[in-house]
């Protein structure tokens, strides 16, 4: 199943989960220090979360990337700075996905998605809790990955579906 052939990315809406690449620990570094540059002190920090962040985890070619503000009053001018970087605003996710901005390398190609929350966000401390329990704990990341398959046989062109598909799966390893 390796997809070293392919660039990062992934058409709006379709669902694909490929194995593991070591080049996305590189792509979110690169993103981090663009983030880091362009949006200063506006982020505490800056964290490579969701599975491309779990080494050995399937995942789509995506790479999620969670950014902390100190308060609510910080998002327009983090909005401002990421829409100059090139990021697309797509609004409020919710109480379970922050503040999204997409990248695209193409049109509805997406590279990069972009959650932005405050620091004392719980969804904050949800990414990052989800992250490290999957990257210490092989029989959940298997689990998972076995789950990620099946939905995106399920669901190739329904990512509202696939993401759906995992909730219950996510809640439960964040109520462990």
């Amino acid at each position: 199943m390796a997809d070293e052939t392919r660039p990062l990315g992934l058409r709006r809406g379709l669902v694909r989960v490929v194995s593991h690449q070591e080049r996305w620990q590189e792509a979110f570094e690169d993103e981090r220090r663009l983030l880091a540059e362009h949006l200063g002190a506006l982020a505490i920090d800056v964290q490579h979360v969701g599975s491309t962040a779990v080494p050995s985890l399937e995942a789509k070619p995506v790479i999620d990337i969670a950014v902390a503000l100190d308060g609510p009053s910080d998002l327009d001018e983090c909005r401002k700075r990421l829409c100059g970087l090139g990021y697309l605003d797509r609004g409020d996710s919710g109480a379970d996905g922050g503040y999204l901005f997409v990248k695209e390398r193409e049109p509805n190609v997406r590279t990069h998605h972009l959650h932005v929350v405050t620091i004392d966000d719980p969804q904050w401390g949800a990414y990052l809790r989800f992250r490290d329990t999957l990257r210490a704990n092989a029989n959940l990341r298997d689990r998972y990955a076995a789950l990620k398959q099946a939905l995106a046989a399920q669901f190739p062109e329904n990512r509202v579906g696939y993401t759906d598909g995992k909730a219950s799966f996510i809640r439960h390893v964040l109520d462990r």
